[in-house]
């Protein structure tokens, strides 16, 4: 079993920091921000790769330690077939122009989920990328790629299974979540949706558990380093009892002890 490195919200009280450790994000409305213009989708999503940067390079300077975006969901195939041609060809071309940026930043690079699908050359790319930038320890950026929270969930039951067959009894919140894509990762403190809508799709289903949840109308392409300020913004107003009172709060910041389940 994978041994996690951070504190699980429903088994314990993680240190709630003032500025989010982990902001996890939906990079929702590419395709209408374009459409407003009179532009194709695809004009969208290239322009989404601006706004990626510039919220990359906010994170660095707020001190945020993770970030993971959602960049293309196991449903995301359901999608016009040049507009995912399109994408994956975005996919490698941003990966080759922005990844030295991220290796000089000292930004540890990983691409989370079923990478099976994707063409050889793109495959290839990443495994270059995470190779290199394996070192870096100022922030983790993390791409969720043709992944679904469900999939994450039954990926890690079945290595759950392989490592103990039978013994069910045996299974625990932690057994499961140290399979998990993103078990290096502690919980996400933020969680953003651009664009509008207010639903979380499939994205981190385990890991929201006790995210605090900001939805905004911005659009992607218009969402940068003042629009995730605000996000923080709305984060640090926000009081994170993680199942206890107020009254608790006050008494123990700190929360009681968590209990060992080595």
């Amino acid at each position: 079993m994978v041994r996690l490195p951070f504190l699980s919200s429903t088994r314990g009280v993680p240190e709630a920091a003032e500025v989010p450790r982990h902001i996890a994000i939906i990079m929702d409305g590419n395709g209408r921000w374009a459409r407003k213009r009179l532009m194709p989708r695809v004009a969208g999503h290239a322009k989404g790769v601006d706004s990626l940067r510039e919220v990359i390079r906010t994170c660095l300077d707020r001190g945020v330690e993770y970030l993971t975006v959602f960049a293309f969901s196991s449903e995301n195939w359901r999608r016009p077939k040049d507009e995912v041609s399109f994408l994956m060809q975005l996919f490698i071309k941003s990966l080759k122009s922005e990844l030295e940026r991220i290796h000089r930043n000292h930004i540890r690079l990983r691409v989370v989920g079923d990478l099976a699908p994707f063409d050889e050359a793109l495959v290839n790319l990443i495994h270059e990328g995470e190779a290199l930038t394996a070192g870096n320890t100022r922030m983790n950026l993390s791409i969720c790629a043709n992944y679904g929270g469900r999939w994450d969930i039954l990926q890690a039951m079945r290595k759950m299974a392989a490592e103990a067959p039978g013994q069910t009894e045996a299974w625990s919140e932690e057994s499961l979540a140290g399979h998990l894509a993103l078990n290096f990762a502690p919980e996400p403190d933020l969680f953003i949706r651009t664009g509008g809508e207010q639903r979380v799709s499939n994205f981190l289903l385990w890991q929201l558990a006790y995210s605090e949840l900001y939805f905004t109308d911005k659009l992607w392409p218009e969402f940068g380093e003042a629009a995730l300020d605000e996000a923080i913004a709305s984060y640090q107003s926000r009081e994170r009892r993680f199942g206890r009172t107020s009254e608790q709060l006050v008494s123990d910041p700190a929360g009681p002890a968590a209990p060992d389940h080595a």
